[in-house]
C-alpha cells in the first residue's frame, strides 16, 4: 500500500522514524514535507498535499492511505479535510483507529505527536492500515451523504422543518441569552 506521510516540526522526528518502519513493513511511503526541522513551519501546504496525494492515488485504483502529524493533530486534520474527497480522522487511541476506517472509511489520519509516543503512534497506524472498511450499509449511506454535500451542498431534509420550512428550534433572535428563559 502507499502511505502519504506530511507534518509540520512538531512531528518531524515521528516522520522520519514512521517512514522507516512503514518501509520496513513493505509499503511505498511518500513524504510530503517538510525536509528539515523550522519552528516555524506551517503545516496545511505539506497536509493538503498529502491528501491531495492520497485521492489521486484512490482515484488511479492506487490503494493509498494518508497520516498527517502535529503538536495535537487537529490543525493537519482540518487542513486534510479541505480536499475534497478526503475523510481525516483524529486517532488518539486504538479504537478510534479502527473504527476511522470500519465506520468512516477515512483516508487519513491525523495524530498529535506530542500527544503520544512514537510506540503509541505506531500501533494506531498499524491498525489503521490493517482495518477495511466494513461496507455497512448504514455506515455508506453516511459517506453517500457527505459526498453529495461535498459536490453539491445538497442535505437530507430537517425533520424539524415546519409547514413554512423553518428550520430553527430556537426563536429568530439575532442573539440566544440563556438568562432570559
Amino acid at each position: 500500500m502507499r502511505i502519504h506521510i506530511a507534518t509540520d516540526h512538531a512531528g518531524l522526528e515521528f516522520s522520519t522514524q514512521l517512514q522507516h518502519h512503514l518501509a520496513e513493513a513493505g509499503h511505498d511511503v511518500v513524504d510530503h514535507g517538510p525536509i528539515e526541522y523550522d519552528p516555524l513551519d506551517d503545516y496545511p501546504a505539506f497536509c493538503i498535499r498529502a491528501a491531495q496525494a492520497v485521492v489521486r492515488d484512490q482515484q488511479a485504483g492506487v490503494e493509498a492511505l494518508g497520516v498527517v502529524f502535529g503538536g495535537s493533530g487537529n490543525g493537519e486534520q482540518i487542513a486534510a479535510n479541505k480536499v475534497h474527497g478526503v475523510r481525516a480522522a483524529l486517532v488518539w487511541n486504538i479504537p478510534t483507529a479502527e473504527l476511522a476506517r470500519e465506520h468512516n472509511d477515512a483516508n487519513v489520519i491525523a495524530i498529535g505527536a506530542r500527544q503520544h509516543t512514537f510506540d503509541e503512534a505506531v500501533t494506531f497506524i498499524d491498525r489503521f492500515i490493517a482495518t477495511p472498511f466494513s461496507g455497512e450499509e448504514r455506515h455508506a449511506r453516511r459517506i453517500g451523504q457527505l459526498a453529495a454535500y461535498e459536490a453539491d451542498g445538497s442535505l437530507l431534509p430537517d425533520p424539524r422543518a415546519g409547514a413554512e420550512g423553518t428550520t430553527s428550534p430556537l426563536p429568530a433572535t439575532d442573539s440566544f441569552d440563556p438568562e432570559a428563559g
